[in-house]
C-alpha cells in the first residue's frame, strides 16, 4: 500500500488515499474526505509504486 495525494475535482483540496500497488490498473469510486462528493479514481502502478493517478468528478 502506498499513500497517494491528489486534488479533489470538486473542492480543490488536497486529499490522500492508500493505493494497493500490487494491482497494476485500478478504477474505483472514493468519496472526498473534505466535501464528501464521489470521485472516480484511476491508479496505475508498476508493482512497487504508483506511477499515475487521475481523479475525476462524477457528474450527478
Amino acid at each position: 500500500m502506498e499513500e497517494t495525494f491528489f486534488q479533489c475535482p470538486y473542492c480543490w483540496e488536497e486529499i490522500s488515499m492508500l493505493v494497493d500497488v500490487s494491482v497494476p490498473n485500478q478504477t474505483y469510486v472514493e468519496d472526498c474526505e473534505v466535501c464528501c462528493n464521489p470521485i472516480e479514481v484511476r491508479a496505475i502502478s508498476d508493482g512497487t509504486s504508483v506511477i499515475q493517478i487521475d481523479a475525476n468528478s462524477i457528474e450527478q
